[in-house]
């Protein structure tokens, strides 16, 4: 580990709105803040909004400047790149922020049943072959229910066609309520605060002429789930590494 990856954890580990628990230590204890986040973290009952996949943080900060109202919180594994969004919430004194670095698959040990409102999924790796990694899949959306209140509500921001048809075919197959979509967002004449945050890799593709599609449901109960059974056509530029999806999508 580099000098700088490990002076960020150092850094981290003194902020007290971050929360870094390896499995083997949650396995033994649990989260004392399951079920707890109003009451013993935040001290208010203002809805709670999941970031999953955070990367820097940028839309975790972003939203809580946005909503003073609202708590969020930025979910990631990588700790590096929480960093940058956890220092800026840190020293701009923001009480309605914090991060929690695990991996989405254990989401369920630190939050309980309905104690989430909202969750963000901005710039997911489509996995175009593996739907199991595929943060919309169905397999995520029982997920999500296990910590989303009745009327909980996911967003989706993605500069991947084949991200957001999946998404699209998936939640009309299992008939969510769809609040909002449109699949080049900023062409669209929609004007809107909470779009108008851009993550640093989301300029870059803005940049090289990339659409960027945004939808928005209400992942309702479901005794189940079904995966839509439809042909959707490949991206054209690589999923696993944002900086070569940047390039060959621009034909550089």
């Amino acid at each position: 580990m580099g000098k700088n990856k490990l002076a960020k954890f150092n850094d981290m580990a003194g902020y007290p709105h971050v929360f870094q628990y390896p499995f083997a230590v949650l396995q033994e204890k649990g989260f004392e803040l399951k079920g707890h986040w109003h009451k013993e973290f935040f001290k208010n009952d203002n809805p709670i909004v999941l970031e999953l996949g955070c990367g820097k943080g940028e839309y975790t900060v972003g939203l809580a400047r946005l909503f003073p109202d609202k708590n969020f919180i930025g979910v990631d594994i990588k700790g590096a790149r929480m960093w940058t969004g956890a220092k800026d919430s840190y020293d701009s004194g923001m009480t309605n922020v914090a991060f929690l670095r695990t991996s989405i698959e254990l989401i369920s040990h630190f939050f309980a049943a309905g104690e989430v409102a909202e969750i963000w999924l901005t710039f997911p790796d489509p996995q175009m072959k593996k739907v199991n990694k595929r943060l919309t899949s169905t397999r995520f959306m029982k997920m999500y229910r296990e910590i989303l209140s009745g009327d909980g509500i996911i967003h989706l921001k993605t500069d991947s066609n084949f991200m957001y048809t999946y998404t699209c075919e998936m939640v009309k197959a299992n008939n969510y309520p769809v609040l909002f979509s449109n699949n080049d967002l900023y062409h669209s004449g929609l004007v809107d605060d909470i779009l108008s945050i851009k993550t640093y890799y989301e300029q870059q593709w803005l940049d090289r002429g990339l659409n960027i599609k945004y939808i928005k449901f209400v992942c309702e109960e479901r005794d189940e789930l079904v995966e839509p059974d439809v042909e959707i056509e490949l991206d054209p530029y690589r999923s696993f590494n944002r900086s070569k999806r940047s390039a060959l999508a621009s034909g550089k």
